[in-house]
């Protein structure tokens, strides 16, 4: 189900190198630092293993899984924690990802179809949604230009500047300032309005901005000339502003202060919120997710963006109604995030929110 993104050089450690000792090792020290956070000791795992060991064994075998990578001792005399590498080992070879309950799925499906009938308000519903169900950020990266335009209308402002305003068949109404020709009868943009409105009904602005290049051409005859500098400065500047076309929405940073264990834990919070506040990076991170199928997981420096705050991200593409990827949703949180229960619940989410996009 979860299709991991892994970066070359990452986990060499093949489950053929464990016995079934030390996979049962390896196993409590993860699923307790993801409980607790904190190191175990091999006395300790001495008692909640299911097979009789003596501490000394126990320290032999965290030894041996230190020299292939997979844990590490914090300090000295402290137990062990999972790196990494071993965090990437775990969840790609050892987890089991269970499915999500009928309680989780109505959890998610109910309020995210109540929010409404505006892709925005969806998103907004489905990031919050998972925040709280994770503990962690939940995070949405959509692209603007996918809503489907509904009506188009010039509305004149001053001699030489016009209101556009562009309604989209999900409700939102966006609004832009466009110089106009001197001079320009407001029968050239009544003139305007209704070629727009009778070429783009239904489409995306991309599809939009094509569909008129040619519908132009072929009706420059017909067209007034002013007609024509006003359709194409409208085009323009839809379909430009490389900036405008991506929207991240982050809910639930708040949740990330729940659960410090140390001033250490404190400082990465910190460079997290910083690194989320850099939008770029995060839009760009999130943007390499839209060209996969499925889950992506990347935890901790395998993504260079969040390397300094150690934190994991598990995010899922959704579709709109012509079946193409339009943007990813997930959440961005610690490393011991609660793996088997995040990885179905983006993957659903990411579901629910391309089924109702699609609807």
């Amino acid at each position: 189900m979860a299709s991991h993104d892994i970066p070359i050089g990452a986990s060499q450690v093949s489950l053929a190198q464990l016995n079934e000792r030390s996979r049962e090792i390896f196993r409590r020290v993860v699923e307790s630092y993801l409980a607790t956070g904190e190191p175990v000791g091999s006395r300790n795992l001495s008692r909640i293993i299911p097979m009789t060991l003596s501490p000394a064994s126990v320290r032999n075998v965290m030894s041996d899984l230190e020299q292939l990578g997979l844990v590490y001792a914090p300090h000295t005399s402290a137990g062990r924690l999972p790196t990494e590498l071993g965090l990437r080992f775990f969840v790609d070879a050892l987890m089991q990802i269970g499915d999500l309950s009928q309680t989780d799925r109505s959890a998610i499906e109910g309020p995210v179809a109540a929010a409404g009938k505006t892709v925005e308000g969806v998103l907004n519903e489905a990031s919050g949604l998972l925040s709280g169900l994770t503990r962690a950020a939940g995070v949405v990266l959509s692209a603007k230009h996918n809503v489907r335009v509904k009506h188009i209308e010039f509305v004149r402002l001053e001699p030489e500047r016009a209101l556009v305003v562009l309604v989209a068949e999900d409700g939102q109404v966006e609004n832009r300032i466009l110089p106009v020709p001197v001079g320009l009868p407001t029968s050239a943009l009544t003139e305007a309005s209704n070629f727009l409105n009778a070429h783009i009904r239904g489409k995306t602005l991309v599809e939009a901005r094509a569909e008129l290049e040619t519908a132009l051409e072929s009706a420059k005859t017909e067209l007034d000339h002013l007609t024509q500098k006003v359709i194409a400065a409208g085009i323009a500047s839809w379909s430009g502003g490389e900036t405008d076309d991506r929207q991240l929405i982050v809910r639930g940073q708040a949740n990330l202060l729940d659960d410090l264990r140390a001033v250490e834990d404190l400082e990465r919070v910190r460079l997290l919120f910083d690194e989320l506040e850099s939008k770029r990076g995060v839009i760009d991170l999130l943007g390499r997710a839209e060209r996969a199928e499925g889950v992506r997981i990347y935890i901790g420096s395998e993504n260079k963006l969040f390397s300094l705050s150690g934190s994991s991200t598990i995010i899922s593409p959704y579709r709109d109604g012509s079946g193409r990827i339009v943007g990813v949703i997930g959440v961005i949180g610690p490393t011991r995030l609660n793996y088997a229960r995040v990885i179905p619940m983006v993957d659903y989410t990411a579901k629910v929110v391309t089924k109702l996009l699609s609807g």
